[in-house]
């Protein structure tokens, strides 16, 4: 599952790429569990939980129905 959440985290990217952010892949649980982490301006970004729960986690839980939660590593 790791390289379909890394597929999926390279469409995202762009948009977060041009706020001057991005997303890194730490680890994907058997649970379903996905930990990512915001670098650039998405880390100190007051509108960083928003970004994660509504962009980056509907999109993989769209995207790859095993996902059940992104959180923050």
């Amino acid at each position: 599952m790791k390289e379909k959440v890394e597929a999926v985290l390279k469409k995202i990217r762009p948009a977060l790429q041009r706020d001057g952010g991005d997303v890194e892949l730490v680890e994907v649980l058997a649970n379903g569990i996905v930990r990512v982490r915001l670098k650039g301006a998405c880390a100190g970004c007051p509108m960083s939980q928003m970004t994660l729960r509504n962009g980056i986690e509907r999109v993989l839980k769209q995207e790859i129905p095993e996902v059940k939660a992104v959180e923050p590593a």
